[in-house]
């Protein structure tokens, strides 16, 4: 089963960062089970959220160059507050600092003033056809699914992924 843990992107800004959203609903199948009496977001959906806002931080910022985009490393990650169905999940990314391959976020999550979640995410970015050349097609086929994924998300992010980099298909 996948999770789709963004609803939208608030708001992004290159070289600084990157605002998202999730809107928890009663009907999303993991809050039947955690818990049935008292529904609260798992904490590492949470987690998973503020990952993939900074993949689409990444995606955004560097024109789709990488397919893959994972949690590599998770620093000093606390939670301070439940989020409940009926909320809405905002996650603030602040970009560290990042090289070729690594990027690291200070990551803040809460519901309207309260928080919920902070810490630090440094995530590994990267093609499939970096190690296996054969695997080119599907890259392309990753930054194609991406490109409608971010359609929905964030409609004006899409011109920022007009082109492919150089290189990619």
């Amino acid at each position: 089963m996948r999770f789709w843990l963004i609803d939208a992107i608030e708001s992004f800004e290159p070289g600084v960062g990157l605002t998202a959203s999730k809107n928890v609903s009663y009907s999303e199948e993991y809050l039947q089970d955690h818990f049935p009496e008292f529904p609260v977001l798992p904490g590492v959906f949470q987690l998973e959220a503020a990952t993939q806002a900074a993949a689409w931080y990444l995606r955004m910022a560097e024109g789709h160059a990488h397919s893959v985009v994972t949690l590599k490393e998770a620093k000093n990650v606390k939670y301070a507050d439940f989020v409940s169905p009926g909320d809405r999940l905002t996650i603030r990314l602040e970009l560290v600092k990042q090289d070729d391959r690594d990027a690291m976020f200070k990551v803040t999550g809460g519901v309207g003033e309260k928080t919920s979640l902070t810490g630090r995410i440094v995530v590994e970015r990267f093609n499939l056809a970096d190690t296996d050349p054969s695997q080119a097609e599907a890259d392309a086929h990753l930054r194609k699914n991406q490109r409608e994924i971010l359609q929905a998300i964030h409609p004006a992010g899409v011109a920022l992924l007009s082109r492919e980099p150089a290189g990619a298909s």
